[in-house]
């Protein structure tokens, strides 16, 4: 039978890797990924057939890698963070169900063997650079509307605030989309103060990496890029200071029995 392995290789750095993605990774002999991730990766790919394709192929890159892996090749399908957050694992998935609906003609795809390999994702790298800011009950919402309707999006950021979740946002901004995190921002803070800390991760765990500290009532988009991941405290997170080193938590309520 044929392999596909659908890999989360982390935030990007290599030391995040995890083992099973590398030993996935070294058992492939194709490799389906944006370039940039093939780049992070480094000499784990070296001897490997690359299939570089752009932002925005993403349902390409999930055909190509299904119709690799179906001739033959055991195949790599990479996403940065997880694969299964935002990411690649569920297009394989959609593009399976749409065989399996008869509304595709690729029957060979069912008869590859898929295995999804997690990998640590951008708010799990975030939150430990800062300390303990997913500590208690979070969420993550996407702030793109390219495929899910901004109504839809709304809805869920009033929901995250009602709940008192911490949230952490993905896709914040983009060259055309630059109003939506300010939103988000505004609609929060109908739910928490505005002194709620916040975290502003550029590039995690890559050479460029950025982490700013700010709080809910100062973040404005002009802050981030699309390279950015911005979390934010619930009511009881927390931003403490011991001497140059700045930590943000969520206390879990351990408060009662210490």
């Amino acid at each position: 039978m044929s392999k596909l392995f659908v890999i989360g290789m982390g935030p990007g750095d290599l030391d995040l890797v995890t083992p099973k993605a590398l030993s996935a990774l070294k058992a492939s002999s194709d490799m389906v990924a944006y370039g940039y991730y093939l780049d992070l990766l480094g000499e784990i790919c070296d001897g490997k057939q690359h299939h570089d394709l752009p932002l925005g192929e993403e349902i390409g890159r999930a055909r190509l890698a299904l119709n690799l892996a179906a001739s033959g090749k055991t195949t790599a399908l990479i996403s940065s963070g997880d694969i299964g957050i935002y990411a690649m694992a569920t297009l394989v998935f959609e593009l399976l169900d749409q065989q399996l609906q008869g509304n595709e003609s690729h029957p060979e795809w069912l008869n590859v063997d898929i295995e999804v390999v997690p990998g640590i994702s951008a708010m799990q790298a975030g939150a430990s650079r800062v300390g303990a800011m997913l500590g208690h009950d979070f969420c993550t919402i996407s702030l793109s509307d390219l495929l899910t309707p901004w109504e839809t999006i709304d809805k869920r950021i009033h929901a995250a605030g009602e709940g008192d979740f911490v949230v952490s946002f993905y896709n914040p901004v983009s060259r055309k989309r630059d109003w939506q995190l300010n939103h988000a921002r505004d609609v929060l803070l109908q739910y928490r103060p505005a002194s709620t800390p916040v975290m502003i991760g550029r590039q995690l765990t890559r050479p460029e990496e950025d982490i700013t500290f700010t709080t809910l009532g100062e973040l404005d988009a002009r802050q981030v890029d699309m390279f950015t991941m911005v979390s934010v405290g619930n009511s009881e997170s927390r931003h403490i200071v011991n001497s140059s080193k700045h930590w943000i938590y969520t206390p879990r309520g351990y408060s009662k029995k210490l």
